[in-house]
């Protein structure tokens, strides 16, 4: 029997839920039946084959609190609602809050029967267009995820799967691994391409501003608001937002967060009034946040709001096939940029990338390629070989300096750049300057250079994973 004729079928009625399995039984149906609500969620996933079929009222989980369930897994999953006598009312809600039809208690077989033959289609239709968009997503992500490695393939294809759904995703991983790729991959190639990408370092925004920063406010809000200003979840309506580092979101902020996104509506600071707002949205975390929870750290109502989905985007030291060819990727594009020949590394230094363990991910490999096109001082060969003889702690600090040295002669000793760049508070880059002994003056001569190089440069951003 065809998996595309599946019904998960919830009733606390023992009678109804017999009576209606054996019609659709008889009429072709795999069906899977449910007295309450809580076992069937169990069953629904984004790539569910079939459809749902829930009475309204029931103890416990009702109707309605299935079909937001289904609504946050996928909200292309039909649901078909059954409803008494007087509950029309509150029938037509559920279809306006997305439920494919529902059906009115008694009812004939045949028009039952009907409304779940056309909610199939429809679902089948649903997932062979997805199939079919993953077809065309996956080749697109071979020149974004780079790489050969069994962990670039596994993520390749999680992030084409996750792509063609609008579930919101929690992504895991180390510093530099490429959290900020795949949640920008996830966009590019979903179905709300064409909305804004808003990307927020929850970590970067200080306490005090945060709810000016998601929610905006209107003129006279505050000391300073001068004019009404939309907030990020506003501006990514129809779009994606992304919430980097969000273990990092003070608890306070993170009720706010939770309240708009089971009601998807904001109001800005100084307004009453309510601005409904759809986005889908990705967060990204260094730390399980199901372990934040147990310190209370992050609020579990929340992760369950958020972590629908989760992907884990491997370390670089898991992916030690890559390094090669991303190695030469990176320190192609470099060379193209500032107009140096490109240089294949000796089979030493080779093997001496290969074994490093690479503690800032993909983000050093990729400074460390362009520092070996550049041909500095220090080669890429020596700057490895130095690390591998020091502490963790020194290869991290060596790491920090160096990222922020690059991000210095990049941004022409622009602070605010290197702060917006790197997703750092000020005084948390100030700090460690000081420490680092870099002086922001002596990188203020390379901003005519760095920009005649990127008007001279025909390439984008290079992937980082």
């Amino acid at each position: 029997m065809s998996d595309r004729n599946r019904v998960l079928l919830v009733d606390d009625e023992a009678p109804m839920r017999e009576a209606i399995g054996q019609w659709l039984d008889l009429a072709g149906f795999e069906v899977e039946t449910h007295g309450h609500a809580k076992p069937a969620m169990g069953v629904i996933t984004s790539d569910y084959t079939g459809i749902v079929v829930t009475d309204l009222k029931m103890e416990g989980v009702d109707g309605m609190a299935l079909l937001s369930y289904a609504q946050e897994i996928d909200p292309d999953l039909p649901v078909v609602m059954i409803t008494g006598h007087g509950d029309i009312q509150i029938a037509v809600e559920a279809m306006r809050l997305g439920a494919y039809d529902f059906v009115e208690k008694p009812f004939e077989p045949e028009r039952f029967l009907d409304i779940v033959r056309r909610a199939s289609e429809k679902r089948r239709l649903i997932l062979d267009n997805r199939r079919l968009r993953r077809t065309t997503i996956e080749p697109q992500l071979g020149s974004r995820i780079i790489g050969v490695s069994r962990a670039a393939e596994t993520l390749r294809t999680q992030v084409a799967e996750l792509a063609a759904t609008d579930v919101s995703v929690v992504i895991y991983g180390e510093t530099g691994a490429g959290k900020d790729l795949v949640a920008r991959s996830l966009h590019d190639l979903g179905r709300r391409s064409k909305g804004n990408y808003v990307a927020i370092n929850c970590a970067a925004i200080p306490e005090t501003m945060a709810e000016s920063e998601f929610f905006g406010h209107d003129a006279g809000a505050f000391t300073g608001a001068l004019k009404t200003r939309p907030g990020r979840i506003e501006h990514a309506s129809g779009g994606t937002l992304f919430l980097d580092e969000i273990d990092s979101m003070p608890l306070a902020m993170q009720g706010k967060l939770l309240r708009a996104l089971q009601e998807r509506q904001i109001e800005r600071l100084g307004s009453n009034q309510s601005i409904a707002v759809d986005f889908r949205p990705i967060a990204a975390s260094k730390i399980d946040l199901k372990e934040a929870q147990t310190h209370n750290r992050f609020r579990p109502d929340l992760y369950y709001r958020l972590c629908v989905a989760e992907i884990v985007v491997p370390p670089l030291r898991q992916r030690r096939d890559d390094i090669l060819l991303l190695f030469d990727y990176f320190a192609a594009f470099a060379a193209k940029a500032h107009q140096r020949d490109v240089r294949s590394p000796s089979a030493a230094m080779s093997d001496k990338l290969v074994r490093h363990d690479w503690p800032g991910n993909i983000r050093e490999l990729r400074n460390a390629a362009e520092r070996y096109a550049l041909g500095l001082h220090r080669t890429a060969s020596a700057q490895v070989e130095a690390m591998q003889s020091q502490t963790l702690a020194d290869q991290v600090d060596a790491f920090e300096k160096a990222t922020i040295e690059q991000c210095l002669m990049e941004s022409g000793g622009r602070i605010h750049v290197v702060i917006e760049k790197l997703g750092i508070p000020r005084r948390t880059l100030t700090d460690k300057m000081a420490r680092f002994g870099l002086d922001r003056k002596r990188y203020a001569d390379a901003d005519e250079q760095k920009s005649a190089n990127e008007n001279e440069s025909s390439g984008g951003k290079p992937p980082v994973a």
